[in-house]
């Protein structure tokens, strides 16, 4: 997306998806700016961390779903 690299991206519903890792240490401020220059074309962005993915996926999917569903919704 535009000169970034997000993880997973829904042009239908427009949400990107970014799985924090270890990669994005000592980013923040980066991946702030980027977040907040995708957001400005409408898209909705969703950070998960890796350990919640590798660890706790049951918890994850729901949040996944919600949110998928709420942007359903909301074309």
């Amino acid at each position: 997306m535009l000169n970034y690299i997000v993880d997973f991206y829904s042009h239908e519903i427009k949400l990107a998806i970014e799985i924090d890792g270890n990669s994005h240490d000592y980013k923040q401020q980066y991946d702030k700016r980027r977040q907040v220059e995708i957001e400005q074309y409408g898209v909705t962005f969703l950070r998960i961390s890796d350990n919640d993915i590798k660890q706790q996926i049951f918890s994850v999917l729901p949040v996944l779903k919600d949110k998928i569903d709420n942007l359903n919704n909301n074309c």
